[in-house]
Parts: C-alpha cells; structure tokens; sequence
C-alpha cells in the first residue's frame, strides 16, 4: 500500500498526517523517523502489513528559498555521481585497450594522469565487468 505522509514542521516536531488513511496522525523528532513511524500507523488504522506499506514523504519546512537550494544541491550530487561512474567506465576502457596496445601500467599512468596503482584497480575491475 502507497501513502504519502505530509510533514509540517511546529516548533521541534514534524506533524504528520496521511490523507486517505483515517485517523493516521503522527509526530516525530527527525524526518528520518517518519516512514516507519507511519508504517506502524497504517498498519493499526487499515491493517496492512508493515512491510506492505510504501511511504512517500512530503514535507513543509516553511523557507521555500532553502528548499529549493536544497534540492538544487541534491541535483547537483546526483550529476556529479552520474558524471562520476562515467568517467569511472570511460576510464576502465582506455585501461583495457591501452593494455591490449601493448602498454605498461606505468605508461598508462602517464598517459591518464593517474597513479600506477590506480591503473592497476581500473585494469583489475575492467577484467572482472
């Protein structure tokens, strides 16, 4: 069962409530609490399993500008992560076909800018994929 728990903040708690679940009104200290928090509620007002039920936070923090950045920076992250295993695969295949070129861990140190090591964990890793 989906069910999206809206979280406002008051004071040191999050107010949680669950639109569609009938009497399923909570509180928690952290945003992290929530979802199990909330699973339990479900679970006692509709009878659900606890691990049948999927919750979807939302929350109101009362600063839109800091939201927005926030999530914003999280973008950000995720980019670079994506950008990351790219460069990590494009990296792993260079190894490969500079060793079939006949070519040192060494030389290829020189060639990618890194360190004889590091060729050596992208040569390993390139063999194992």
């Amino acid at each position: 069962m989906k069910v999206t728990a809206k979280a406002t903040r008051c004071g040191g708690w999050w107010v949680v409530e669950v639109p569609g679940v009938e009497a399923a009104l909570a509180r928690a200290r952290r945003l992290d609490q929530i979802s199990a928090i909330v699973a339990d509620a479900v679970h006692l007002v509709e009878d659900v399993p606890v691990e049948d039920v999927e919750v979807l936070l939302d929350y109101e923090i009362g600063d839109s500008a800091a939201l927005m950045e926030a999530r914003a920076a999280h973008l950000q992250v995720e980019s670079a992560a994506h950008a990351q295993e790219c460069a990590a695969r494009a990296s792993r295949a260079a190894v490969a076909h500079l060793r079939r070129s006949g070519l040192s861990v060494r030389d290829i140190g020189v060639i990618l800018e890194l360190s004889p090591q590091r060729v050596s964990q992208l040569d390993r890793a390139g063999a194992r994929a």
